[in-house]
């Protein structure tokens, strides 16, 4: 692949993961930078190795895969957002976004594998095709912690204004972009 192919392929990649860290700046109070390390670090390690083992499934059972990969990445973001709107929908009154902080534990390693589906399909092509893999599997992963700061940092601006509706929105956006990504791959 050319290098401006690769990018490409980067930045289409680094979108979910964009849209995911726009939706957790809206419910961490004030991330800190840790949160954008934690983010940044496992959403761009994450679409860093998913091609990589995506090409060395590729060169052998490429075709086994691809069948239901859309459907774990489906299932991984519509359970996460249905737990943020469910702990939303409580009568207490609002105190500030995030209970539970979405860049520490299950939720970060469920996200971070939900977003990178698409990247491990990358690499079975690219495995397929016989392609060098590590040159692209580094900028998808650098790129795609690049826009995972960007994300967080526009979510935390506009999370305030959204106020108690913050986390139902974000809930709302982490399943739409697992049926963008059913989708895709339905239609």
């Amino acid at each position: 692949m050319k290098p401006l192919t690769i990018v490409m392929v980067a930045v289409a990649l680094a979108m979910d993961a964009f849209s995911v860290c726009v939706s957790c700046g809206m419910t961490i109070i004030k991330p800190r930078y840790r949160h954008y390390f934690r983010l940044a670090f496992h959403f761009g390690l994450f679409q860093f190795m998913m091609p990589i083992i995506g090409y060395f499934i590729g060169m052998h059972l490429g075709s086994l895969i691809a069948g239901f990969d859309h459907w774990v990445a489906f299932g991984f973001l519509l359970v996460i957002g249905v737990k943020m709107i469910g702990e939303s929908s409580t009568n207490k009154p609002w105190k500030g976004p995030a209970r539970k902080d979405p860049s520490r534990g299950f939720t970060l390693i469920f996200l971070a594998v939900a977003t990178s589906i698409d990247a491990l399909a990358v690499g079975i092509s690219i495995g397929v095709l016989a392609g060098p893999i590590i040159l692209p599997s580094l900028i998808i992963g650098v790129v795609c912690g690049l826009f995972s700061i960007i994300g967080l940092a526009i979510g935390n601006r506009i999370g305030p204004l959204f106020g108690k509706w913050a986390e139902t929105l974000g809930g709302i956006m982490l399943i739409g972009i697992g049926i963008k990504i059913l989708a895709e791959h339905i239609w």
